[in-house]
């Protein structure tokens, strides 16, 4: 037998464990003993399951009463700060009386995963129906959890959607035989996100369930925003959700082959009591979400009266044939864009453009007064996935020069970021405000067990990436250490009338593999608000400007053309100057307020300070120019 062939067979026999199934009678079995050791008891006897009374839910009451069909009334409310995310959540989660949904791409185990687990669990052993859909490739860590969680009460459902191999949990080689026959299939994903109460009530946008969304992580968190919309809208919401939740592909968790043989082999585990790793917080954010007061105050109080409310979401059959073709949030971002007159504000945490977006910003940009755009992103220093900056970071001269872009992006450490630091558990110096990012050192050394499987999730936003190495997974190395802050808010503003806020990076992934969601508000008074939130990000305390480079003493036009070309190179971009660097404002009398790059006397009030500020440069800044050069390729699935 030659090298190759025994190469061929090792590979054959360490895929045949991800061929192995069950048969029908197998898993109808398993399905079985799981539905019978569900609970069927209930711990309430009232109409209304025992629900808590909630300030969030009373305004849906006040919503429904103030409308009309032809004028539909409704109240909405930004939740930029994590903590404020998670409290809503719980508050919401306990005024139920009748039904919970749940949609999301991530699910995890960690403190605030588990936590609104447990209060989900509690709401359907109360009474309420509470159904779960988690995007397969991103659902919890364990089997043993998910097949506890098919069995925790009658009232209480789980399904995956999209199951690679029909499991609930890929291993290595499973995902490569799922990515080797089935690549399109595989990085079709559900990444549509939302909660709804009652059919009253919901609350989407970026956030998955994970403690880097509710500034919980003690090393890395998401500057993220969702909206709550209580009101008719909410109706929209519960038929979407049905939906997904009737497609074939969203897959009950009993009849997945890994659950079924787990169930089989060793009976229907019990869901272990949570083992937070920081218990009084836990406890501090149940107590909280049971003060009607404080929910009023933090929370209810700053919801607006709006009248006109859209929530667009991409259905399921986006997943039959070419992704385009059902792409409702897409097309829907791209009509309000192109609407815009005066002022488009973009906020995405990966500024890698389809061909259609690029287009149509470049029609845009040839009209004879063009809106500007403003665009609010991550830097190297910041993001999550480096191999994505590193497409956004070939094509800042094309952004800037060819689609007119006033680009903003944010630093690891932002000054004056919505960000609950007190809540991640790092001790913060004395003198420092709670509410203020500083560098201090973090709580793991860099390379631990824990910040690996940290890191490992951070980057399942990317089904191409899900198993690259940790190192590729991993944001860069800094400069120094801290609580790093990353952008993970997506939303648009368009001409300060509307306000958009979802869960789509108006990226290519967006457009043709994942269903995405928006809800989208024509309100001047809305629309403002989510404006001076996206705003404070790109204020100099909390943004770098990126602007044209100076121009070389000599043969500048050269420089331009040659780089100019390079760029257009789908591989081998190797021009060693690049159009655009980093800009940081300096302050002074003469410089009292930031103006934008193309204000007269710009370089007078900023400084440059290089591609990559706050970045140790070293092996990942180098790769990331090599990413930069010869990933131009990867942007369909990045």
């Amino acid at each position: 037998m030659s090298l190759l062939q025994r190469l061929a067979l090792a590979s054959l026999i360490a895929l045949l464990p991800a061929c192995a199934t069950l048969t029908p009678a197998q898993r109808e079995h398993a399905a079985r003993l799981v539905l019978e050791a569900r609970p069927q008891q209930v711990d309430c006897d009232r109409a209304d399951a025992c629900a808590q009374p909630s300030p969030l839910r009373a305004l849906a009451a006040e919503a429904f009463a103030q409308s009309t069909p032809e004028t539909p009334r409704h109240y909405a409310l930004l939740l930029d700060r994590g903590t404020d995310a998670l409290l809503a959540r719980i508050n919401l989660i306990r005024s139920a009386t009748t039904a919970i949904e749940l949609q999301t791409y991530i699910f995890d185990e960690d403190d605030a995963g588990r936590l609104v687990l447990d209060e989900l669990i509690a709401a359907a052993r109360r009474g309420v129906r509470v159904r779960v859909l988690i995007d397969q490739l991103a659902a919890l860590r364990h089997v043993d959890t998910l097949t506890a969680l098919a069995a925790a009460h009658a009232n209480f459902e789980v399904r995956l959607y999209n199951p690679v191999l029909q499991r609930a949990r890929t291993s290595y080689p499973q995902y490569v035989l799922a990515a080797a026959c089935c690549w399109r299939g595989l990085n079709q994903r559900m990444h549509t996100k939302l909660l709804l109460v009652d059919g009253a009530v919901g609350i989407s946008g970026g956030r998955n369930y994970q403690d880097e969304y509710y500034d919980w992580d003690p090393e890395y968190n998401f500057r993220d925003r969702d909206v709550l919309v209580a009101g008719p809208t909410a109706r929209v919401m519960d038929v979407e959700f049905d939906a997904f939740w009737n497609d074939r592909r969203s897959v009950p968790v009993e009849r997945l082959i890994d659950i079924g043989r787990r169930v089989l082999r060793e009976g229907v585990p019990t869901l272990h009591p949570a083992q937070f790793e920081q218990p009084q917080r836990a406890e501090a954010m149940r107590v909280d979400a049971g003060d009607e007061a404080l929910v009023q105050q933090r929370l209810a109080d700053r919801a607006l009266p709006v009248g006109e409310v859209r929530y667009v979401s991409d259905p399921p059959d986006k997943h039959e044939g070419e992704g385009h073709e059902h792409a409702a949030a897409s097309e829907s971002l791209r009509t309000l864009i192109e609407s815009a007159r005066e002022e488009v504000m973009l906020q995405t945490p990966y500024l890698v453009l389809s061909k259609p977006a690029q287009q149509m910003f470049r029609e845009m940009q040839e009209r004879a007064d063009p809106p500007r755009v403003i665009i609010s992103t991550n830097s190297l220093a910041s993001t999550d996935a480096f191999i994505v900056y590193a497409l956004s970071y070939k094509y800042k001269r094309r952004y800037l020069r060819d689609f007119g872009f006033t680009i903003y992006e944010y630093k690891p450490f932002p000054l004056d970021a919505p960000v609950d630091l007190a809540a991640t558990g790092v001790a913060l110096p004395a003198s420092q405000p709670a509410g203020v990012p500083h560098a201090r050192r973090p709580r793991h050394p860099q390379g631990s067990a824990t910040e690996r499987e940290r890191y490992r999730h951070l980057s399942r936003e990317y089904a191409a990436l899900r198993y690259a190495r940790r190192r590729a997974n991993e944001p860069v190395p800094l400069r120094r250490a801290g609580v790093r802050v990353g952008l993970h808010a997506k939303s648009l503003v368009i001409d300060r009338q509307v306000g958009v806020v979802g869960t789509h990076n108006f990226d290519p992934r967006g457009d043709e593999y994942n269903t995405e969601s928006a809800v989208v508000i024509r309100d001047p008074a809305f629309a403002r608000e989510l404006a001076a939130s996206i705003e404070r990000d790109i204020a100099p305390a909390n943004s770098w400007v990126i602007a044209p480079r100076d121009k070389p003493p000599v043969l500048s036009g050269l420089d331009y053309s040659l780089g100019k070309v390079s760029e257009h190179l789908p591989v081998f971009d190797l021009w060693p100057v690049r159009y655009a660097t980093s800009y940081e404002f300096m302050p002074g009398p003469a410089c009292p307020l930031p103006v934008p790059p193309d204000t007269p006397g710009f370089r007078a009030c900023y400084r440059p300070v290089g591609d990559f500020p706050e970045v140790s440069l070293g092996l990942k800044g180098l790769t990331t120019r090599i990413f930069t050069a010869f990933g131009a390729g990867l942007a369909p699935i990045l």
